[in-house]
């Protein structure tokens, strides 16, 4: 019974999606569909009336004009169809594809795509979205034509005999079985190479990227991947192949027992008319019905199964779609989210990416002060980019707490919060978007051009956005074109790494009004002078904001009023350089290293101020206070 729920849920959503891609297109294929059923018994009945009656020499005028009226039909409903059809499922297509993405976005925290499982299912839904709402509604009206078609012809039939209507009707209910079970074979088969295709895909990609296809042929890797896609593709085509063959035996039964059926009817209708039992009109019509009802009834049996199938992929779809966030939100909020007045408290959090991975963050207990510059310094996997993460609820801490002025972050409504903070993360996106698209995503409200290209200038980025052909906009992409600029196959252009940096971190800058500004790696793809003139001007914008400075090179952070040292997921060391220096502990350890390798080159003292090293020693190294 749950699964006939569950059946008839989909089958709604599907008429939901139809419904509101355009309920009038719906209705009106729906009607033409069902009308067009009764067009085979017409024809049947209006050519057994034409042939008795010339045979008894009666005029068939009025019975020719009605003939052709309804084979004009039968060639004109069929073009509507086609098309509406099409139509349709384009806008089922468009309806589904955005209540799913929606549903995706819906998702307010990012642990579902850091999950296989997840991922796996969402590219099923991915596919069913394409076809599956659509394919479901046509299965239901293609069933209920067919029904339409059946009903009338066994109707005829019965009027000539009811033994072989009975007969006609009952050969359809094993092909109805196997299509069911040929249906369920290939959705577990879908849902079985889906991890496999989307290896296939990720290899494809490899082969196919910019990105990638440097060091690929650097490496000469290429051909490599290439059998390693190959063989994800030939694991997917062997299971698709066995269900195929297995589609083949059962449809070659099918066909068989259908042939003999008909073949055994027109034999009993030849020695029936032989014997004058019958006319040749009934011949005639009980040919035409008995070849029309199988049809019929065939097509409603694929059309049960395709419908079939189609429900059972719209499970992964609706399962993608009614899933709550995995980030708990209290709905409505229990507080607005103030303006940071006292600052930002990490009480006791503990922190991992799943039950069975090891702890991220271990007990970290820190105070960001608001309206102070702070900075986060550790070895790489101490766990400052999950601690960024966790202050833009992202996640939420396995234990402990992140407070707001003292609240919760989980009692605050979510969006808000993020609306409050600007971060510019170390893995940050480069959109195969215009320049000026590229930073109007930081803040699609105030994306005017006057503050796209003020918060352009305070990245350093002004000047070489600004002198592209087309300026601003300018596609920053070689891989997609614009519509305007198809004429012009080589208008995009390709930033280096250090500009790509600077053009995320103006996104970044583009929102004003953020109470909390991190940074995380700000000028990790800069060189050197391009660094200091970067620092200088955020230096500038971080006075008197909170802001978070993540870097490994120590002679960033060094003005900052607090620092902290984090490694391996604890809080080891704070307070200010000069504090830290005078302590002698791990942070001073590291800056003179750093500075050591200046030293070296320039005769400096171990007290360089400019120590640009990186920071990305072992974890021990940062594990043990002083």
């Amino acid at each position: 019974m749950s699964a006939l729920r569950e059946a008839a849920a989909c089958v709604w959503a599907s008429l939901r999606l139809a419904a509101r891609g355009g309920p009038a297109l719906l209705i009106g294929y729906a009607v033409v569909s069902l009308l067009s059923g009764l067009i085979p018994a017409a024809l049947a009945l209006l050519t057994r009336a034409m042939v008795d009656r010339l045979t008894a020499g009666v005029g068939v005028l009025w019975i020719v004009v009605g003939l052709a009226a309804v084979s004009l039909a039968a060639a004109v409903i069929p073009l509507w169809t086609s098309y509406a059809s099409q139509e349709l499922g384009r806008r089922i297509t468009v309806a589904a594809h955005g209540e799913l993405f929606a549903a995706v976005n819906a998702q307010r925290g990012i642990a579902p795509f850091e999950s296989p499982a997840y991922l796996d299912r969402l590219q099923l839904a991915r596919q069913a979205g394409d076809y599956a709402p659509g394919e479901v509604v046509q299965s239901v009206l293609a069933v209920l034509r067919s029904v339409v078609i059946a009903a009338t012809l066994v109707s005829s039939l019965v009027t000539v005999n009811i033994f072989v209507a009975a007969v006609v009707v009952v050969a359809a209910v094993p092909a109805l079985i196997a299509q069911l079970a040929m249906g369920r074979s290939r959705v577990a088969m879908l849902a079985l190479i889906s991890p496999i295709q989307r290896r296939q895909g990720f290899f494809a990609g490899l082969l196919t990227t910019v990105q990638a296809a440097q060091e690929i042929r650097l490496l000469g890797t290429g051909e490599h991947l290439r059998r390693l896609m190959l063989a994800q593709q030939r694991a997917a085509i062997t299971r698709q192949r066995a269900v195929d063959r297995a589609q083949l035996r059962v449809q070659a039964g099918l066909a068989t027992l259908a042939a003999l059926i008909s073949g055994g009817v027109l034999v009993w209708a030849v020695l029936a008319a032989g014997r004058q039992v019958m006319s040749v009109g009934d011949v005639l019509l009980l040919v035409a019905a008995v070849g029309g009802t199988q049809a019929a009834l065939t097509s409603a049996v694929e059309a049960i199964a395709a419908g079939h199938e189609g429900v059972m992929l719209l499970r992964h779809y609706r399962s993608i779609v009614a899933q709550p966030s995995t980030l708990p939100v209290v709905d409505p909020p229990a507080e607005s989210v103030p303006h940071l007045r006292e600052g930002i408290e990490l009480r006791d959090v503990w922190f991992r990416y799943g039950d069975e991975q090891p702890w991220v963050l271990r007990g970290v207990n820190l105070t960001l002060p608001a309206n102070r510059s702070c900075a986060l310094v550790g070895v790489n996997g101490s766990g400052k980019s999950t601690l960024v993460k966790l202050l833009c609820r992202l996640h939420d801490p396995v234990r402990g707490s992140i407070r707001w002025d003292g609240v919760d972050i989980r009692d605050l409504d979510v969006d808000e919060l993020r609306a409050r903070v600007g971060v510019l993360f170390q893995d940050f996106m480069r959109y195969d978007l215009t320049a000026g698209q590229n930073i109007a995503l930081g803040d699609l409200t105030h994306a005017d051009p006057a503050r796209v290209a003020a918060a352009a200038k305070l990245a350093g980025i002004d000047g070489a956005l600004a002198g592209l052909p087309r300026g601003y906009d300018t596609q920053l992409s070689r891989t997609y074109l614009r519509e305007e600029d198809k004429d012009d196959p080589d208008s995009g252009i390709v930033l280096s790494g250090g500009q790509w940096q600077r053009v995320a971190l103006a996104r970044t800058l583009l929102r004003q009004d953020v109470d909390l500004l991190v940074l995380d790696e700000p000028s990790s793809g800069l060189d050197a002078a391009a660094e200091y003139e970067i620092h200088q001007r955020l230096r500038e914008h971080r006075r008197g904001r909170t802001s978070l400075l993540i870097s490994h090179r120590l002679s960033t952070v060094r003005d900052a009023d607090l620092i902290v040292v984090l490694a391996a997921g604890t809080v080891v060391e704070c307070g200010s350089h000069t504090e830290l220096m005078r302590g002698g502990g791990v942070y001073a350890r590291l800056f003179t290293v750093q500075a050591r390798g200046y030293r070296d080159d320039t005769g400096e003292d171990d007290n360089a101020g400019h120590a640009d090293a990186d920071v990305d020693g072992p974890a021990d190294d940062l594990v043990a206070a002083p």
